[in-house]
C-alpha cells in the first residue's frame, strides 16, 4: 500500500488533492484559453518557417559578382549571351558556364560594375559579338511578398516572446490580480490506479492522538446528527510535535477513513516574492475545498507563515508572510459549520504560533503527537515490515527495545535500510543482524574504512571500555548494549546503552550517572596514561547539557533553587531570563556537579581496573563486544528489570 502524497497536475497549483470528483473545474465563459495560446504558438511557427524556406528558395539564384576586366574578357571571347544595365551597374549571363575564381563553383549569372573612368567602347563591343542588351534585369529583385515577410519576421518574433512570457507572468501574478489577468483554478489530481488511500490502518503506535481525531472522522461522516445535537466540530487541529512521529500521515488517513477530499499543501508554498499571491492562493485552496465539501484541508510546516506577527521586521508596509496568515484566519472565521471543511495543520514549533491562530475558533483543539513507546514502536515496525520478507530469527520486540525515542520515520529508515543491506547481500530474507547492523547505520552512521596506529587504536579501546565498565557499575544506569572500536561516522568507537523501559522523568542520580558515564572515556584516559585527548569532545557537550539542565531548568542546584533560571534554549543563547549573578552561580554549580562526578569515575575505574584492562583486550581481539559479552568478561551480573513494566 503506497502512503505517497499525490503528484500536483501543474507546477502552478500549490497544493495536492486526493478523492476529489473527477470532473474538472470549468474556466469562466467556457473559453479554452491554453488551446488559444498553443494555435498562436503553432500558427507562428508555420509562419516562420514559410517565410525561411521562402527566402531561402529565392535566395538560391544570387549570381557572383565579378571584375570588369573578366567581363571585357568574356565579352571578347563571344561567351556574353545578355546583359542590363543600370547606370554603371551590370547584370548579364553568359553562353557557357564558367569557374568563379572566388569560391571555386560555376555560374552563367553575374554582376559587374563598370568603372567611370572606363573608356572601351562597350556598346560597340557588344554589338560586334551579338550581345543582346535587354531592358529587363536578368536577376529578378525580390518580390513586395518576400520584403513583407522579411519585414514581418522580427515582429513575430518578438510577439512570439512577448506572448510566451506575458503567459508566464499571468501565472504567477494571476492569483494577486496582475496585469495579465488571473489563472484558472488547477484541475483536481487523482490518486494513482490500484493505489489505496491512507486509513487508520497504515497509523501504528499513537492511538491516543487516534482517539482526539475519531471525532473529527465521525463527524465528517454523519454531520447531520452533529446539527441535530447542536454541536459544532472543531474547525481546525493543531498536530503539534518533532519531526517524524506522522502528522502528515495522520492528517491522510483522517481523509482516508472518512472517504473526503483531501487537500494538502506545505505553507511555504503560498510565499511569493510579489505581495498578495499567497493570500490569493489561500482563498482558491478554501474554495475548491468548500466545492467538494465534506473535506480535509492540511497545511504541513504552518509555523512557516503563522509565526507571531509584529516580530521583526519587513520588506513593505504589508509584508507577504503576514497577509497569508491573515487570509487564513479570515478563511477559517468565514466557516459557518455547514461547508464540512475541516482543517488539520501540523507544526514542529506550536510555542511560536500567533495565538490568533491558536484561539477557540480557528484552531479549536490542539493533539500533541509525541514518539511512540516501545509497543508502538513494535506496531510500526510491524507495519513497515508488511512488504519485507524476514527470517525465523527476527525478534521485533527486541529491536522496538532498543529503539527508545525513535520516531515512526526513523523505523521506516531502520526497515528500509535492513531491506536495502539484505539485498547487497544476497538473501532472499532480513535476518536480525540486517535490522542490528541497520540499527547501528542510522544511529551512528556508516563504518569507516580507517587505519589507525596501535597505540590509538588501544588509546580508544581504553576509551570506550571506560564508558561501558562504569555504565555497568552505575546503579540505575541504562544497560550497556554494544561496544566497539570499528570508527563510524565522526566517533573511533562507540559504546550504546539505552534504557530497559521507557523513562517519562529523570532523578537527579540517574542524571549523575549518565554524567559519570559520559565522562568514563576521558577518566579511563587520565587513570591509564596520565593524559586526555581530544576523543571525548562530544562527551563533553553531552554532559555540559545535562549539567546544565539539572542546574537552571530542574531544580537540581540548592544555590540556584528551585528555579527555571534558562527556560528555553533561546533565552539561554542570550541570557535574557536570569541575571548576570545567577548565570555566574549556575556556572560554578555546573562545574561542582562535573568535577564531582569526574572523580567519582576515576575513583571506580582505579578500583577496577582489572575489569577495564579485561573489557580493552577484548576489544582489541575482537573490535565489537555485544550486551553479553561484554558483561561477562566485566565480570559484572545485570540485574534486568521487567520487561513489561
Amino acid at each position: 500500500m503506497s502512503n505517497a502524497a499525490p503528484p500536483r497536475k501543474t507546477p502552478d497549483q500549490p497544493w495536492r488533492t486526493e478523492g476529489t470528483p473527477d470532473e474538472p473545474p470549468r474556466r469562466p465563459g467556457g473559453r479554452r484559453t491554453r488551446g488559444r495560446w498553443w494555435g498562436l504558438a503553432v500558427t507562428a511557427v508555420i509562419v516562420f518557417l514559410l517565410a525561411y524556406i521562402g527566402l531561402n528558395y529565392l535566395g538560391k539564384g544570387d549570381e557572383p559578382t565579378i571584375s570588369y576586366t573578366e567581363f571585357s574578357r568574356q565579352v571578347d571571347a563571344g561567351n556574353v549571351s545578355k546583359i542590363y544595365s543600370k547606370g554603371d551597374a551590370i547584370q548579364g549571363e553568359l553562353k557557357e558556364a564558367r569557374d568563379d575564381p572566388d569560391d571555386g563553383g560555376e555560374y552563367t549569372k553575374f554582376r559587374t560594375q563598370r568603372p567611370a573612368f572606363a573608356d572601351d567602347n562597350l556598346w560597340q563591343n557588344l554589338s560586334s559579338h551579338d550581345v543582346t542588351v535587354t531592358a529587363r534585369p536578368v536577376v529578378q529583385e525580390r518580390s513586395l511578398l518576400s520584403n513583407l515577410l522579411i519585414s514581418l519576421i522580427p515582429i513575430v518574433l518578438l510577439v512570439a516572446v512577448w506572448v510566451f512570457f506575458a503567459r508566464r507572468m499571468s501565472a504567477g501574478l494571476g492569483g494577486a490580480g496582475g496585469m495579465f489577468g488571473r489563472k484558472a483554478p488547477p484541475k483536481p489530481v487523482e490518486l494513482l490506479p490500484g493505489t489505496e488511500r491512507t486509513t487508520f490502518a497504515d497509523v501504528a503506535g499513537i492511538d491516543e492522538v487516534k482517539g482526539e481525531l475519531d471525532d473529527v472522522v465521525d463527524f465528517l461522516e454523519h454531520p447531520d446528527a452533529y446539527r441535530r445535537m447542536g454541536a459544532k466540530m472543531p474547525r481546525g487541529v493543531l498536530l503539534a510535535g518533532p519531526p517524524g512521529t506522522g502528522k502528515t500521515l495522520l492528517a491522510r488517513a483522517v481523509a482516508g477513513e472518512a472517504g473526503v477530499p483531501f487537500f494538502s499543501a506545505s505553507a511555504s508554498e503560498f510565499i511569493e516574492m510579489i505581495v498578495g499571491v499567497g493570500a490569493s492562493r489561500v482563498r482558491e485552496l478554501f474554495a475548491e475545498a468548500r466545492k467538494v465539501a465534506p473535506s480535509i484541508i492540511f497545511i504541513d510546516e504552518i509555523d512557516t507563515i503563522g509565526r507571531q506577527r509584529g516580530g521583526g521586521p519587513s520588506v513593505s508596509g504589508h509584508d507577504e508572510r503576514e497577509q497569508t496568515l491573515n487570509q487564513i484566519l479570515t478563511e477559517m472565521d468565514g466557516f459557518s459549520g455547514s461547508e464540512g471543511v475541516v482543517v488539520v495543520a501540523a507544526t514542529n514549533r506550536a510555542d511560536i504560533l500567533d495565538p490568533a491562530l491558536t484561539r477557540p475558533g480557528r484552531f479549536d483543539r490542539v493533539v500533541t503527537v509525541s514518539p511512540p513507546d516501545r509497543g508502538g514502536r513494535e506496531a510500526i515496525l510491524k507495519i513497515h515490515t508488511r512488504e519485507i520478507p524476514l527470517a525465523e530469527d527476527v525478534d521485533l520486540a527486541q529491536l522496538a527495545r532498543t529503539t527508545p525515542g525513535m520516531t515512526g520515520a526513523d523505523l521506516a529508515n531502520l526497515a528500509n535500510e535492513a531491506a536495502l543491506l539484505a539485498v547487497k547481500r544476497k538473501q532472499d530474507k532480513v535476518t536480525q543482524p540486517d535490522l542490528s547492523e541497520a540499527l547501528e547505520k542510522v544511529q551512528l552512521g556508516a563504518e569507516r574504512t580507517l587505519v589507525m596506529p596501535e597505540e590509538d587504536r588501544r588509546r580508544t579501546a581504553f576509551h570506550e571500555s571506560g564508558h561501558a565498565l562504569l555504565g555497568m557499575l552505575q546503579p540505575g544506569a541504562d544497560p550497556v548494549r554494544k561496544i566497539t572500536i570499528v570508527p563510524r561516522g565522526r566517533a573511533l568507537g562507540v559504546t550504546m546503552s539505552t534504557p530497559e523501559v521507557e523513562r517519562y522523568a529523570h532523578s537527579e542520580e540517574y542524571l549523575r550517572g549518565r554524567i559519570i558515564g559520559a565522562l568514563g572515556g576521558m577518566a579511563a584516559e587520565q587513570v591509564v596514561y596520565g593524559v586526555i585527548t581530544t576523543g571525548a569532545e562530544s562527551d563533553l557537550e553531552q554532559v555540559t547539557n545535562i549539567a546544565r539542565g539539572m542546574v537552571a531548568r530542574w531544580g537540581m542546584s540548592e544555590r540556584v533553587g528551585r528555579l527555571s533560571a534558562l527556560p528555553s534554549d533561546a533565552q539561554q543563547a542570550y541570557g535574557l531570563s536570569a541575571a548576570p549573578q545567577t548565570l555566574d552561580v549556575i556556572d560554578a554549580e555546573m562545574r561542582r556537579i562535573v568535577d564531582e562526578c569526574y572523580e567519582e569515575a576515576c575513583r571506580k575505574l582505579r578500583e577496577h581496573r582489572g575489569k577495564l584492562d579485561a573489557l580493552t583486550e577484548a576489544l582489541l581481539e575482537n573490535e565489537t563486544l555485544e550486551e553479553a559479552d561484554a558483561y561477562r568478561i566485566a565480570g559484572i551480573t545485570r540485574l534486568k528489570k521487567e520487561q513489561d513494566a
